[in-house]
């Protein structure tokens, strides 16, 4: 088991899967299937992000170095949340920007459902998305703190 310290956008603790881009994560093209679509396995749209295209994202710690794309990017993962669709938990290597930032803080803050919540930890460092890999186990704490370790 391998730990890494981020720094906390959106508190909580959560055990999932890791599921691991390499690339930047637009939001919009990403989750557009799960918004307006109904696919509540959010499996992701992005056919410009490799790593993620055709997997189901939500449930799963996404991994990743950070958001791109649309001003809509924080609006996405609000609805997301709200609609029960979310990742488990987003995990950046980078600073998280502010468009993800406030849509992560805005689904915590107003949505009370738990079934709605989607700890994010930034600022994990390169290693972190060198280490991690898809089907992973993923263990974040509530101080920011990821426990990686292998799924056997």
């Amino acid at each position: 088991m391998k730990t890494f310290q981020g720094r906390v956008v959106a508190p909580g603790r959560v055990s999932a899967e890791a599921l691991v881009s390499h690339g930047g994560l637009n939001t919009l093209a990403s989750f557009q299937k799960a918004l307006q679509f109904g696919d509540k396995k959010a499996t992701c749209g992005d056919q410009n992000n490799p790593d993620l295209y055709g997997k189901q994202m939500a449930g799963k710690a996404l991994c990743l170095p950070q958001t791109i794309g649309s001003t809509t990017g924080g609006l996405v993962l609000y609805c997301a949340c709200s609609m029960g669709r979310q990742p488990a938990a987003m995990l950046f290597s980078n600073p998280i920007d502010s468009l993800a930032a406030a849509g992560a803080v805005l689904a915590d803050v107003w949505l009370d459902a738990p079934e709605a919540k989607m700890p994010v930890v930034d600022s994990l460092g390169d290693e972190f998305l060198e280490y991690v890999k898809d089907g992973m186990n993923i263990i974040i704490q509530e101080d920011g703190k990821v426990l990686v370790s292998d799924p056997f």
